[in-house]
C-alpha cells in the first residue's frame, strides 16, 4: 500500500467527516474519481479496520447497502452530550415520533394532531433529512421518515419493525402515554 492508496484513504475519511452522514460506495467513488466498486469498498473497509485498530472515540461503520459512516462511538456520545449542539426541540421530536409511528401520514393529519406549530417542525425535519413530503395523486401531502432517520437512530427501514424498535427505545421517554394522548386527540 503506497502513498497513492494512503491519499485515497484520507479522501474517503475526509468525505465521511465532511458530510456527517452515511455515504454509499457510489458517492465515495464520485469523490475518488473511481469507477471500480471493488476498489472503493476496499478503501472504505480498510478505514473501518484502521479505526477499529486505533481505538479512540470515533468509528467508521459499514451499514446495510454497502454504505459507510464516520461517527462518535455510543459510549462517548452519552458522556459528551451536554456539549453537543442541541437537536430539535422536544415538540419537534414528538412530531417526528408521531410521523414515525403513523407513516405514511397526511400532513393535514399531522397538523391537526400536533397543531399549527408543526409546520415549523416539518420544515426543520425535512431540512435535516429526517422526513420527506410528497404530493399524492389527490394533491395531498404525504409524509414519511427517510433512510437517514432510520440510520441515525439505528432502526429498521421497514415501518412495522421500526415502530416496534421505537417503542422499545422510547419507553424511557414514556412515549406510550404521549401516543395515547395523541390517539385520543384524533378521536381514536
Amino acid at each position: 500500500m503506497g502513498a497513492d492508496f494512503d491519499e485515497r484513504l484520507a479522501l474517503v475519511e475526509a468525505a465521511l467527516y465532511a458530510t456527517g452522514r452515511p455515504l454509499s460506495w457510489r458517492e465515495l467513488a464520485s469523490v475518488l474519481g473511481e469507477s471500480s466498486k471493488d476498489e472503493v469498498l476496499k478503501l472504505a473497509r480498510t478505514l473501518v479496520k484502521e479505526y477499529r485498530r486505533r481505538g479512540g472515540a470515533l468509528e467508521v461503520v459499514e451499514l446495510q447497502g454497502e454504505r459507510f459512516v464516520l461517527q462518535l462511538k455510543p459510549s462517548y456520545a452519552l458522556r459528551v452530550r451536554p456539549l453537543m449542539p442541541k437537536f430539535p426541540s422536544k415538540a419537534a421530536l414528538r412530531t417526528l415520533a408521531y410521523i414515525a409511528f403513523k407513516q405514511p401520514v397526511l400532513q393535514s393529519r399531522v397538523i391537526k394532531v400536533r397543531g399549527s406549530h408543526a409546520y415549523k417542525h416539518l420544515k426543520m425535519l425535512e431540512a435535516l433529512g429526517f422526513i420527506t413530503r410528497e404530493k399524492n395523486q389527490r394533491g395531498k401531502i404525504v409524509i414519511r421518515t427517510t433512510e437517514l432517520f432510520s440510520e441515525y437512530l439505528n432502526l429498521s427501514k421497514e415501518p412495522r419493525r421500526m415502530k416496534r424498535q421505537l417503542q422499545e427505545k422510547l419507553k424511557a421517554e414514556n412515549i406510550q402515554t404521549y401516543l395515547q394522548k395523541e390517539k385520543h386527540k384524533e378521536g381514536g
